[in-house]
């Protein structure tokens, strides 16, 4: 990197093109909204409404809440998408000619998912009322969690960080080892007395040094910007960036073992990339996605790191709320570093 004096230009356009660009260019589409109902009037009118969600293609009714902040936990916990609270006396207003009032809370951390959700269940809750009650008007108070205004934005980029992240980490260290192998360096090292675990190691703190530095541009870039700042823990993030940055590292040093050349790097690390951005719910949420779709994300690493970064960039969700993503990331930093250290070999 010093001997090369574009990398470190490159290194620092990269998250400043990323994060001033992409957050007005990037759009995605959504289906599969989770509904947690809160029916306070419990007649056969109610019930009736909660079929008629249930019975749409753009809901999945995940369950009943016994009050409002029950539900609300739901949508804390990742389990539901919406809030439908349905008004005592609904169908006693509905009688005497009242207009009823029904409540729709939608989770906006991902703003399109959540304005698309709460549209499409106000559309479903008129359309109840128009067709089946005689109700011509229903007053639906909607809230927006997380992203009250539906700034798309302010969903993106915090993924854009797990994403610049992937990129930079990933494809530095699939070069690194490929390019010593066509200067003739990598011979001087395999026959100096260090070990494997000692050169791994090595090669993977300056891209640890340079992920943090980025991460770091990133958050001022996201406070100056676009006014966004973190919610939740900020050395929770650091840890967290820490961690994943040594996973997609590990992942490039594996690749760069098995390359003989700078091309054959590039064009496999670029061929796990993709498959760790599309396949990771960046864009497309992943309850969107087929079924067989969502079992390979299961196995993607950068799919954790993603919503770590959102719930605690923007949810402001405590460490005890990660500690899932937590287990699983460091599940995947030992078998990928592990891998990366047992798959080198100082002959090569």
């Amino acid at each position: 990197m010093v001997r090369d004096p574009l990398l470190p230009r490159l290194i620092l356009l990269f998250p400043c093109m990323m994060m001033l660009l992409m957050p007005w260019a990037a759009n995605l589409e959504i289906k599969n909204n989770r509904v947690c109902v809160v029916d306070r009037d419990v007649t056969p009118e109610s019930r009736r409404l909660i079929e008629k969600v249930a019975a749409s293609d753009y809901f999945d009714l995940t369950g009943y809440a016994d009050n409002y902040d029950a539900a609300l936990r739901e949508i804390e916990n990742g389990t539901a998408d919406v809030v439908l609270e349905i008004p005592e006396h609904m169908e006693k207003d509905k009688e005497t000619g009242r207009t009823p009032t029904l409540r729709i809370s939608a989770n906006a951390v991902n703003g399109t998912k959540g304005g698309l959700g709460s549209s499409y269940l106000s559309e479903t809750v008129t359309d109840f009322f128009q067709s089946e009650t005689g109700v011509s008007a229903v007053e639906i108070r909607q809230l927006n969690l997380y992203n009250p205004h539906l700034n798309y934005k302010v969903f993106m980029i915090p993924a854009l960080m797990a994403m610049m992240l992937t990129m930079l980490c990933g494809f530095l260290p699939a070069l690194n080892i490929v390019s010593e192998k066509e200067k003739g360096t990598i011979e001087q090292l395999n026959v100096t007395p260090v070990g494997k675990l000692t050169f791994i190691f090595a090669k993977l703190v300056p891209y640890w040094c340079v992920g943090l530095v980025v991460l770091s541009l990133c958050f001022v870039l996201a406070a100056a910007v676009y006014g966004i700042y973190p919610e939740g823990n900020l050395l929770a993030i650091y840890l967290f960036a820490c961690i994943y940055i040594l996973i997609v590292s590990g992942i490039g040093l594996i690749i760069s073992s098995h390359s003989g050349t700078m091309q054959q790097a590039m064009f496999v690390m670029f061929f796990f990339m993709m498959i760790l951005i599309l396949m990771s719910g960046l864009f497309t949420p992943i309850r969107s996605m087929p079924a067989w779709a969502q079992w390979i994300t299961v196995f993607n690493p950068l799919t954790y790191f993603i919503e770590v970064m959102r719930l605690l960039y923007l949810k402001g969700s405590s460490f005890f709320d990660l500690q899932p993503q937590l287990f699983k990331l460091l599940a995947f930093m030992t078998l990928i570093n592990v891998v990366a250290v047992w798959t080198y070999r100082k002959t090569s």
